[in-house]
């Protein structure tokens, strides 16, 4: 029976065990502490509609590819495990500001452009659709076919429905892919990529969220995935069945440190979209290291006849995982994934013998 290693046990990683152990293959996931990365700290939108920007074409088609997928690939998952991911559809984008309604409009009628559904909302719109925003907003961005999912029980659901598949564990690092004796290798190592294959472009980007949970009295969180740029720093609320998730901060450095600084941005930029959210519980302040790419495309493909990358999804891992996992299921029959094209590794490292 054919082998293949999977080197990192975030969802993509998880994902791809679980999808490659159905498909028939002997897997073995290498990780210390599978599932505590970054994809535990993530805040679980898929929402590449929102973040859409002209000139990056490739960026909105590859994720609106996996956001298709998405009902799919979750579906599958809860009939293996019982689990139900998602927390919530459609995303609020919101402008506090005229510069960024400008934004929101140019977003509108790009992606629009593109073949995407996509609808502005006046002031009146968005208190009937969301009424406890702030009194500050001007205008929204509605995407109503975007989603969102908990993040932690997806993590814990791909574990769950991993192990059922007959996926191995080994929990401890791989110091080089060379010691492996598997047939294939799949490197989703995340920002920790490009230490077992120097040559890739992939650097660790830090980003803080914060967990709020309801307390008895306080004003129910929105409905949606709530989206904003506030003093120029983008700020999402993202519902939970107990509460939110507020991220998110984006600074270039490799700790895993929540700083003062951080927490407090949040905050204030997450009471300007939604002022009630002092009536909420500090639950947790996390921060993770997002795997970035110089373009905002990942890398997945072949970096030799043995090795697949499946890394450097910057802060869209969870929205691409499900693009990911038929791009590397597709690498692993030698029938590559056409919609997966513009995400091949060798546009930046050339293929190796390896």
């Amino acid at each position: 029976m054919s082998t293949v290693a999977v080197i990192g046990g975030g969802v993509i990683g998880l994902a791809v065990a679980w999808r490659a152990a159905r498909a028939g293959w002997t897997v073995t996931v290498h990780d210390p502490d599978p599932g505590s990365g970054a994809s535990w700290v993530a805040g679980g939108m898929l929402a590449p509609l929102s973040e859409g920007w002209p000139g990056e074409e490739h960026v909105l088609a590859l994720g609106a590819a996996s956001l298709q997928r998405w009902p799919e690939f979750a579906r599958a998952l809860e009939q293996e495990t019982g689990v139900d991911v998602f927390t919530a559809s459609a995303s609020l984008t919101v402008a506090l500001d005229a510069a960024d309604a400008t934004d929101l409009r140019t977003i509108a009628s790009w992606v629009g452009e593109q073949g995407h559904e996509m609808r502005i909302l006046t002031r009146a719109e968005i208190r009937d659709l969301e009424p406890s925003l702030g009194p500050r907003i001007r205008l929204g961005l509605l995407a109503p076919t975007e989603l969102s999912v908990d993040n932690r029980k997806l993590v814990e659901a791909l574990r769950r429905a991993a192990v059922a598949a007959g996926v191995h564990f080994v929990h401890a690092p791989v110091g080089d892919l060379d010691e492996l004796r598997d047939e294939r290798v799949v490197l989703a190592a995340g920002s920790a990529s490009a230490m077992l294959w120097p040559a890739l472009p992939v650097r660790p980007v830090k980003g803080e969220i914060l967990r709020l949970r309801t307390r008895p009295g306080a004003t129910p969180p929105p409905q949606h995935t709530v989206r904003g740029s506030v003093h120029g720093r983008p700020a999402y609320l993202v519902p939970r069945a107990d509460g939110l998730v507020v991220g998110a901060t984006q600074y270039e450095a490799g700790d895993t440190e929540v700083t003062v600084a951080g927490v407090r941005d949040l905050i204030a930029d997450a009471e300007m979209l939604f002022p009630a959210i002092g009536e909420y519980e500090l639950h947790e302040a996390s921060a993770g290291l997002r795997p970035m790419s110089p373009d905002n495309l990942p890398l997945i493909g072949r970096l030799s006849d043995r090795v697949i990358a499946a890394t450097g999804h910057g802060r869209n891992g969870v929205l691409l995982t499900a693009i990911t996992v038929d791009a590397v299921l597709a690498e692993l029959a030698d029938d590559p994934l056409p919609e997966a094209t513009h995400a091949d590794p060798r546009r930046f490292v050339k293929e190796s013998v390896r």
